[in-house]
């Protein structure tokens, strides 16, 4: 509050204080390195062993029908 509302020689409003204070808090949190909670993107390589896993189960129940003359 010293830097961005002269603190000691003149006050805020208190609604302006408690705004100011919780945009501190706010970016202290953020830059707190343990506590991150980044948004994981997909994940290509799981998105392709996911089709080829359900393609192998697919073509498990395959039947091959020679019975058709050519």
């Amino acid at each position: 509050m010293v830097a961005y509302g002269r603190f000691p020689q003149s006050r805020l409003p208190a609604k302006a204080e408690l705004l100011l204070l919780v945009s501190a808090m706010a970016a202290e949190e953020e830059a707190a390195p343990g506590n991150r909670n980044i948004i994981q993107r997909r994940d290509a390589a799981k998105d392709s062993a996911m089709r080829a896993h359900s393609m192998r189960r697919s073509l498990v129940h395959y039947r091959c029908d020679n019975s058709a003359k050519v």
